[in-house]
């Protein structure tokens, strides 16, 4: 197979991100066979410096899409009965030399319950706990093994105040330390991954075109996953195990699962399992085998290794997802062959994180000497930003904003296709639901099965702000689905924004200084208050009366860098409606009053 070397730094960047190629949800559901068996469904793979810990790399993937909170009474677990697989080529010749495998337990403890709980879960080891699951860690270094962990927790996924109050800290005594000092984190959280869902699978529609003034609906916003995430000390890492240097830096990482090749219904009514072990997912790179695979090839992709990656060859070199949007955008974009795209997808960066002597392979590539960057753009590479996508990925990450603009050719290095609409597509999503933590395992909390929502809220909230009076909305219904907002914060990310709302969540302030900004009519009924962090730091969005009361409690919590926003339904801390009139939305910082914005309830 040929590839083509020696591309700029950015034009590699470009089209590295461009081998994804325009997509509509990452890999959840991606292929037709693993639709039908969810629990060992890659949907995301990330990859990055830690940022706290910039001596570790953290790698996360998730599995077991669109977890619908309040889906109980067995809710979501790992599959006792698969394989679950985190692979790591140090070397660049497209093998996995380092891989961590994980292999999970599940132990009722009173079967003569229904229920997944008996009472509060207080601790890991409550006797309430009823359903609970375990795991080893084993490390393969050139295929000998060495086990890191076992019997270590999963924590109960986050049901609700009763059943799992102060969940947050619960979960974080799920963290554990193994053997060679790489923490490990494996259960619940919020999806991470943020894409108008619902917009980009009816053709490929933009709410609010070109996709770069908001107004976009996060399809996977208020919906949980299953994550297995290692913070790995970056000696462990390297082909020789030492101190990370310019010879043997660059990683690549991907995450697969596997099963035994035979399954057996019994009579019983019983499951079991048998034969040699098939892999049946696979995640490098995200949007991949989702947009550029065709569907006949799909469940080959998942089955095949980054070594045999020729195979797939002239689906990158005429991806299908750039012709689409050429014919339903009416956009001309760079024409077939994609040659340059072909060495990008299959190599890594050149001067950024291509390994020397690369064997073509589809991997996520991360260069451990880049320094996690102390104002990250959610662009990545393509923004300015080197730690992040594509060179490794990180949560905040905006890769489908990323991959439709290169699609499109819409960069400084293509010129005849940087023009509008090309460099401004987008979805008008850009940033997550909940808030990124600012430490392992990052991945924010998961929503809860009592209280949480989706998309588009109906209550009669509008809202005036003396320094923005835009004079704008009407009272157009909306969808409810959901009259509360969780305790640990969130809101709805970039979801329902009024159409007729022009403000674009990414020109906002990076400072805490600039406190907190109302987006949305006035009056109308999609109002949200938003806020920045520039580093990390315990954050506070409460919402309080004229005599300065306690109404509601948004947000409390811990959070990574970046820019949130939330909403409130109208509803106090007990659930009631709260009165018509006059209100104060107040946005703390480590304990520190820092803004405050005037709240009007309909």
């Amino acid at each position: 197979m040929r590839v083509q070397r020696g591309l700029s730094p950015f034009l590699c960047a470009l089209f590295l991100a461009a081998s994804a190629q325009v997509s509509q949800a990452s890999s959840h559901r991606e292929s037709y066979s693993i639709t039908k068996d969810p629990t060992i469904d890659n949907t995301d793979t990330y990859a990055f410096v830690s940022p706290d810990q910039p001596n570790t790399v953290t790698i996360a993937c998730n599995f077991l899409p669109f977890q619908e909170a309040s889906n109980g009474p067995n809710f979501y677990n790992f599959d006792e009965n698969a394989f679950y697989y985190i692979k790591v080529d140090n070397v660049g010749d497209a093998m996995p030399h380092i891989v961590y495998e994980f292999k999970f337990t599940t132990t009722v403890m009173n079967g003569n319950t229904f229920l997944y709980n008996t009472g509060p879960i207080t601790s890991l080891t409550d006797p309430d706990f009823n359903l609970r699951q375990t795991y080893t860690v084993t490390r393969y270094d050139n295929g000998a093994p060495t086990v890191l962990g076992s019997n270590l927790p999963v924590p109960p996924v986050n049901i609700g105040p009763k059943s799992t109050p102060n969940y947050a800290e619960l979960a974080k005594t799920a963290i554990m330390t193994l053997s060679d000092g790489t923490k490990v984190f494996a259960g619940q959280r919020d999806d991470p991954f943020f894409i108008d869902t619902g917009a980009h699978f009816d053709l490929l529609s933009v709410r609010r075109s070109p996709g770069n003034v908001g107004g976009g609906i996060d399809g996977l916003g208020g919906f949980n996953i299953h994550t297995i995430a290692l913070q790995i000390p970056k000696s462990r890492l390297t082909k020789n195990g030492g101190a990370v240097d310019t010879t043997n830096s660059i990683i690549g990482v991907w995450s697969t699962s596997e099963r035994l090749a035979n399954r057996t219904l019994n009579a019983d009514g019983s499951m079991s399992e048998s034969g040699v072990h098939v892999q049946v997912s696979r995640l490098g790179n995200p949007l991949v085998n989702e947009e550029v695979i065709p569907r006949k090839d799909k469940d080959k992709f998942n089955s095949s290794q980054p070594s045999g990656d020729g195979q797939f060859l002239p689906y990158v070199l005429d991806p299908e997802p750039a012709r689409l949007i050429a014919q339903i955008l009416g956009i001309s974009v760079p024409p077939a062959p994609r040659n340059d795209l072909v060495a990008v997808f299959l190599t890594g960066i050149t001067g950024i994180n291509m390994p020397a002597g690369v064997t073509p392979g589809e991997e996520m590539r991360l260069n451990m000497l880049i320094a996690p960057s102390a104002t990250p753009n959610r662009l990545g590479v393509v923004g300015g930003d080197l730690g992040g996508y594509p060179n490794g990925r990180r949560p905040a990450d905006d890769v489908f904003d990323i991959t439709v603009r290169a699609a499109a050719g819409g960069y400084a290095l293509t010129p005849a296709y940087n023009v509008a609409p090309n460099n401004q597509l987008g979805d008008g999503v850009n940033y997550n639901d909940m808030p990124f933590l600012p430490n392992f395992p990052y991945l924010a909390t998961p929503h809860q099965g009592f209280c949480h929502r989706h998309h588009l809220l109906s209550s009669k909230i509008s809202a005036t702000v003396a320094s923005k009076v835009n004079g704008r909305g009407g009272d157009r219904p909306r969808y409810n689905d959901g009259d509360c907002a969780e305790k640990s914060g969130g809101g709805d990310g970039d979801e329902g924004e009024d159409e007729d709302d022009n403000d674009d969540l990414g020109a906002l302030p990076t400072s805490e200084g600039a406190g907190l900004t109302l987006t949305g009519p006035n009056p109308g009924l999609s109002s949200k208050l938003a806020y920045t962090l520039s580093s990390p730091a315990h954050v506070s969005l409460t919402v309080l009366d004229l005599q300065g009361r306690l109404v509601r409690s948004l947000i409390d919590q811990d959070a990574g860098a970046g820019t949130f926003s939330a909403s409130w339904d109208g509803r106090d801390q007990f659930g009631a409606r709260a009165q018509r009139g006059v209100y104060f939305a107040q946005y703390s910082v480590d304990g520190k009053v820092t803004d405050s914005r005037k709240v009007i309830l309909q």
